[in-house]
Order: structure tokens, then C-alpha cells, then sequence
């Protein structure tokens, strides 16, 4: 299915981000290792984001600019606002220009996208995938185009899973535990395999008795937690994206409902505070900054060297499995707003 991105995002240790600083620092360096290739002299890259307006992008496009710009390669970006088809076909022009000699992708729909990077590798052109899933396997961050330069993404089903084993935590004693989900543009990816990894897990041990769709938006979420509060007053964990918690928490205060605990994703600024103030019982990591810059450090490296990365895991460093609590939180550091 198609993935809308509106985007959230994430975080990283300051360990973690003083590690890749330092990783950026020594780009220019890989020009020395191009013995045996022939790199271009001036290079070009193209940046297909998927939203420009969105907050969880913004950090991973600064970053993947930030390293283009300390090793001299100019970026063109291409903003698709959400729209798969706009973004297959700005692929297609950047092919068809023969200015370009590498691509950053953050796919909406990975599936229809597909086609037109292996066109661009048959030109020659090298490609780096970032953030979201290059293809239709959303349980694995495995390369599924042969060529591809780099492989920088979280995977949707280990999200679904972490949201899993901390709602049943936060269900604590309760019997049954009632949980209310918020989607986020349902039906398609990557709320899709979310969905279906957070349900498996929860098993028979909870029961959603509510499930709305905030669009990663916290008005829209305040909202519809708002008639999720009234037909279902006794919810036990509500379960959503970072900015959909922020909208459940208007709606939890504007309730007085202090009992009913909120499980989240992106560790964004809002996130880390709301788990930090107890507020929120838990968020999952992810790392957008992060993506950006070892998206750009490895597609300047392909270009000047001839060299692909593989996988590369932007939250493997994170610490505690890249799980917030109140007793954790202090360890990592917001890389976007919420």
C-alpha cells in the first residue's frame, strides 16, 4: 500500500550524534580512497523528499545538507507533498536531465518507486535509500534493489512490536486491558504493518476497543481522541505517534482522565518531555537527523569511490533497544520537534 508520510521522527544519544559528527568530519576523506574510480570533479545530487512542510523531514534534510556542503557536492531538493506519483515522476526527471550523478530517496510508496531507481542505476547514477522501506518488505530493512548504494531505514514491524510489549506494561493489572489505537493514515504504510505487529502482539492479553486516525497531526488527533474518550471512557493505554499523543494528552487533561496511560513512537522533543514528566508512559525511538547525514556520507562515498554501504541501521547505537521510560529518557536527545 501507499506509504503517507507526514512525517515524525526522532532521536539519538548525544554519544551517538557526537560519533556520526565525527564520521561526517572524515567524508572528504573518501575522495583520497578513489584510486581505482573515476569520480566526477563537480557533483550533483538529487534529494526526493516526500514533505518538505513536515517537521520529521526537516532535521533529515538539514543533516544530509550540512555533510553535502562540508565536502563541497551541490543538493537539488524535490518535494513530492505526499504525493507518490509526484515523486515517481521527479525521479524520472532527474534521470531524464543527465545532471545528477547520485539520489536520495525517502519513499512514499516504496513498491511504486522501485522502477524508476533501477532506471537510474542502468544510468549509472547512484542511489541511497533513506527512512522509509524501497520496496514491499516492511519487516525488514534489507536491500530489495539490486545496486543500491545504501540502505538507511527503520523498519515498520519492529516498531509494531516495541508499541506491543510496552502498552502490555503499561496495561499493568488490569483485566481486561482496553486499548484505544490511533492510526496514522489507516490503510496505508507505514500504518499498515504497524498495526498488524502491534495487534499480533498484544495477543489476547489486550483488546482495542477504539481505533481512530490522527494523519500525524495533533489537532486531528485531539479531536478524535476526544470521541474516543467519550464512547470508551474507561480506555486503559491510548497508542499513537508522537504527535498524536500530544493530541491525546489535550484530550486526557481536558477530561481530567488521569488514569489512562499513553504509549507513543518518534522520541521527538514533545515525546522525551512527555515521558519525562510522566505524562506519557513510553515512546519509541527513531532517528531522522541521523538518516540524513549517513544517507549523504554513504552516497558521496558511492560517488567518489565506486563503493556501496549495504544497511546501514540509523538506531542500532541507541541505548535500551531504543526505548524511552521515565527511568531511560535522560539518555537520549530529540532530533526534531514533534
Amino acid at each position: 500500500m501507499v506509504s503517507s508520510r507526514w512525517r515524525r521522527g526522532l532521536i539519538a544519544t548525544t554519544g551517538a550524534m557526537l560519533a556520526l559528527t565525527s564520521v561526517g568530519v572524515g567524508v572528504s576523506a573518501t575522495a583520497q580512497a578513489a584510486t581505482k574510480h573515476k569520480a566526477p570533479k563537480h557533483i550533483r545530487v538529487a534529494y526526493l523528499s516526500y514533505a518538505l512542510a513536515n517537521s520529521y523531514d526537516a532535521p533529515m534534510l538539514a543533516a544530509a545538507k550540512a555533510v553535502a556542503a562540508a565536502d563541497g557536492v551541490a543538493v537539488t531538493v524535490f518535494d513530492a507533498n505526499n504525493s507518490y506519483t509526484t515523486q515517481v515522476a521527479q525521479l524520472q526527471d532527474v534521470i531524464n536531465s543527465g545532471q545528477y550523478q547520485g539520489v536520495i530517496t525517502q519513499p512514499i510508496y516504496g513498491a511504486a518507486l522501485v522502477p524508476a531507481v533501477k532506471k537510474a542505476l542502468a544510468k549509472h547514477i547512484k542511489v541511497v535509500n533513506i527512512d522509509q522501506i524501497l520496496g514491499s518488505n516492511y519487516a525488514s530493512d534489507g536491500i530489495e534493489v539490486r545496486g543500491l548504494s545504501a540502505n538507511v531505514v527503520f523498519f515498520p514491524s519492529k516498531i509494531g512490536s516495541q508499541l506491543a510489549q510496552l502498552t502490555l506494561q503499561a496495561c499493568g493489572s488490569a483485566s481486561p486491558c482496553k486499548v484505544g489505537l490511533v492510526h496514522n493514515f489507516e490503510g496505508y504504510e507505514p500504518d499498515s504493518e504497524i498495526t498488524k505487529t502491534f495487534t499480533a502482539g498484544l495477543g489476547s492479553k489486550a483488546t482495542i476497543v477504539d481505533q481512530v486516525d490522527g494523519q500525524y497531526n495533533q489537532a486531528t488527533a485531539l479531536t478524535q481522541v476526544q470521541d474516543m474518550l467519550v464512547a470508551n471512557p474507561d480506555v486503559n493505554v491510548i497508542v499513537g505517534s508522537d504527535q498524536d499523543c500530544e493530541g491525546a494528552q489535550a484530550a486526557l487533561a481536558a477530561a481530567k482522565n488521569t488514569t489512562t496511560k499513553l504509549v507513543c513512537y518518534g522520541a521527538s522533543a514533545a515525546g522525551l518531555a512527555g515521558v519525562k514528566s510522566g505524562a506519557w508512559f513510553a515512546d519509541v525511538a527513531q532517528a531522522p537527523a541521523s538518516e540524513g547525514q549517513l544517507g549523504m556520507i554513504a552516497l558521496i562515498k558511492a560517488i567518489r569511490t565506486g563503493k556501496n554501504s549495504g544497511v546501514i541501521n540509523p538506531v542500532a547505537k541507541l541505548p535500551d533497544h531504543g526505548i524511552l521510560t521515565k527511568a531511560t529518557v535522560g539518555k537520549f536527545t530529540a532530533q526534531w520537534p514533534g
